[in-house]
């Protein structure tokens, strides 16, 4: 299927072939009839991709500030290629779409084959999209006048913000797309507009709309128009949808408003506000977010949660409803907003005309019709890129499923280093998948997984996706008689532990990406180690810093939380480093944060190893990012050893041991990734024995438990 994507270093706009999604538990699939550009929000994404270097620094100081911090601690070189494999990442335009739907997802109810549905799928022919971001289009709304839901919605909720009754002044600041459909909703709450813009088509449409406008090019003021407007009281509210870095539209909006007038931001201004406008009046002034309540809040849009219509009357959902019965009533005209129409295969001339100021409103993007491209030529789930070359002899073939960042970025690279062949990697929504395949020459890329574990050619399979699909790809694999790499951790529950041990056999390799252990520095001190005889302390300090509450990795069902996924690194790390099993532990932590129930990430955990060895491992989120991320100090034989960050190596009191320094940090991956291909090429043994595997993921599991 075709899918339009941006390069954000570039700027440029291409539409690609891409996978079909894959059906999805509580989704909807889409097959796409018509969807809307967002002329301000694309254009800013693509003007953003066009910039150069500085000005992209100049927009996001937030992210220059964190690429400073990250070199102090990880280095030039590893910093700058973070940066880069971020903007090399393809991304996806639009959030306007109606459709068909062409299969219902496990767990959702309401929807139907077949169903007419708005939603705020992508520029693409087939979409997967969240049920609760879904709604049938009545039956007597057309496809074009349907497309315009989601970005109405978008004013709407600046509109509910603001509270608008009967008679009411308002202003709307910026007469694009959200604007126009601003001052037709606020007209059918009974309110008299006044619309401010450069624009003169834009203007006509607003006074055609029923408003009274203010032509800002023309040299009006418009503080004096609002006064006048207002019968000298001051308007009563002032709804800003324009896109500028200016902070002119907060100051003239506070100028304008009466004493506890109400100010909503939809759109994008410079925020430098001044006190003195706001204390006299005591004006209110609030950021309206997107769609309405439900946006951003995983349980509601990913797991499906609906709020009690009792407690929150309009949520994203039911705003997207509120719109089409207004379209459905002709109260809300949409038509004299369309300005032009393209094919999906000239999506790229419509971005050139958002990015040219010609006079673009509306511009809708349409799609083949079921009679010109069959539901069973858009479902194709794999994309072949090149042809697939004969096996090599002695070379390992590997399938990646996962193709995230740190996939991307990380683990392919390691595997593509170590000389494995790259067969083909499979994702979600097909566009990660086909970034990946791109840029590491993969043979194809899909969105069925089952192609891969059956395909006779491949030895091995990386499985780096969600952390609560690990364990069943594992077994999967190990069914398949594939060898197996799982990025870490390899499973979330006592459960699914003993489900991958049942499966498991010693003649397929099973590794987690344990890469700790395979760091060069690691490696020194383990080889000094060697010659101490008596047990060991080790400390390690890990500066893990905070995660919202609200990320994926924070959930136990998910991403099974912070002590599994991540401190198992360093558990394995001690385990390997003492060289004996783990008799015992304990652990604390000082408890949830205020508002949240997660207790793990401030925890100290004590290791107590067979060889009468002992291990701590303090993970602590509320430390400081300028402080080294992962620091280990050993404590042997009336010696210490300190590595920060793996870079920067210390021994003290080790004769004949210089401090050793690398330019940049150097966790492991490579080796970690190496080692495992080499050991399926020559049929030797594990890199890290699969009991040590089970016995780290076993007390990972149990300290989690413990904390909790």
């Amino acid at each position: 299927m075709k899918q339009v994507l941006q390069n954000l270093r570039t700027g440029a706009t291409e539409v690609a072939e891409v996978p079909c999604p894959a059906p999805r538990p509580g989704h909807l699939l889409i097959r796409s009839s018509c969807t809307l550009v967002s002329i301000g929000t694309e254009r800013m994404l693509v003007e953003f991709g066009k910039a150069g270097w500085i000005a992209k620094a100049r927009q996001q100081p937030d992210k220059v500030r964190m690429v400073f911090d990250k070199m102090k601690t990880d280095g030039i070189a590893p910093t700058l290629e973070t940066v880069f494999n971020k903007l090399d990442q393809p991304m996806t335009l639009g959030y306007c779409n109606v459709g068909t739907v062409l299969e219902v997802g496990s767990g959702v109810s309401g929807f139907e084959n077949g169903d007419r549905v708005v939603s705020n799928g992508k520029h693409a022919e087939v979409v997967s999209v969240p049920a609760n971001l879904c709604v049938k289009v009545p039956s007597n709304v057309g496809i074009d006048d349907a497309a315009f839901t989601v970005i109405a919605a978008i004013g709407l909720q600046g509109i509910r913000l603001v509270q608008p009754t009967l008679g009411e002044a308002v202003v709307v600041t910026g007469l694009g797309l959200i604007g126009l459909m601003t001052v037709q909703l606020l007209r059918a709450h009974g309110c008299r507009v006044l619309g401010l813009d450069y624009d003169a088509q834009k203007l006509a449409l607003a006074r055609e709309f029923g408003a009274e406008v203010v032509d800002l090019s023309a040299g009006e003021d418009p503080v004096a128009a609002a006064n006048a407007f207002s019968r000298r009281r001051g308007v009563d509210a002032v709804l800003i949808t324009a896109s500028t870095t200016s902070s002119e539209p907060v100051h003239q909006a506070a100028v304008m408003c009466r004493k506890r007038g109400r100010i909503v931001l939809v759109g994008v201004t410079g925020l430098e506000l001044a006190r003195a406008d706001f204390y006299e009046k005591e004006l209110s002034f609030q950021v309206s977010c997107s769609y309405g309540p439900g946006r951003y809040d995983p349980n509601f849009e990913e797991r499906g949660l609906d709020y009690p219509v009792g407690f929150v009357r309009w949520t994203e959902q039911r705003n997207f409803e509120a719109v089409l019965d207004m379209l459905a009533d002709g109260r809300l005209n949409v038509q004299r907003l369309i300005t032009h129409r393209f094919h999906i295969d000239e999506a790229a001339r419509a971005y050139e005309l958002v990015t040219s100021g010609g006079g673009a409103l509306g511009i809708l993007v349409e799609y083949p019709t079921p009679q010109e491209k069959s539901d069973a030529q858009l479902r194709q789930p794999t994309v072949v890129l090149q042809p697939r070359a004969a096996p090599t002899p002695g070379k390992a073939r590997v399938s990646f499923i996962g193709s995230g960042n740190y996939a991307t970025s990380v683990l392919i690279p390691a595997f593509k280093a170590a000389g494995a062949d790259l067969v083909a990697v499979a994702s979600h929504n097909g566009v990660s998948g086909l970034h990946a395949a791109r840029k590491h020459e993969f043979a194809s890329t899909t969105t069925d997984a089952s192609g891969i574990f059956d395909d006779p050619e491949v030895d091995a399979i990386v499985v780096a996706t969600r952390h609560d699909s690990h364990a069943r790809f594992t077994v999967q694999a190990l069914q398949a008689r594939k060898h197996v790499f799982v990025e870490k951790p390899l499973c979330l529950t006592e459960a699914e532990l003993t489900a991958i041990e049942q499966a498991y056999t010693p003649e397929r390799l099973l590794m987690v990406g344990f890469n700790r252990r395979f760091a060069p520095h690691v490696v020194k001190v383990k080889e000094l180690l060697q010659g101490v005889s008596e047990p060991i302390v080790l400390i390690m300090t890990v500066n893990a810093g905070a995660i919202a509450p609200g990320h994926w990795t924070q959930d136990p069902a998910v991403g099974g939380g912070r002590i599994i996924g991540e401190a198992c690194h360093f558990i394995d790390l001690l385990r390997f480093l003492a060289d004996a099993p783990i008799a015992g532990f304990e652990a604390a932590s000082i408890g949830a944060a205020p508002g949240t129930s997660i207790t793990e990430d401030k925890a100290s955990i004590t290791l107590k190893f067979a060889n009468g060895s002992l291990g701590i491992v303090h993970y602590l989120a509320n430390g400081h990012k300028s402080f080294p991320k992962e620091r280990l100090e050993v404590f042997a034989g009336g010696r210490i050893l300190q590595l920060d960050n793996y870079r920067r190596l210390l021994a003290y009191g080790w004769p004949n041991v210089a401090k050793q320094k690398l330019w940049r940090q150097d966790k492991g991956q490579k080796a970690c990734a190496g080692a495992f291909v080499r050991a399926v090429q020559s049929g030797g043994p594990p890199p890290i024995p699969f009991q040590q595997l089970i016995e780290v993921s076993r007390v990972s599991i149990a300290v989690a438990e413990a904390l909790r």
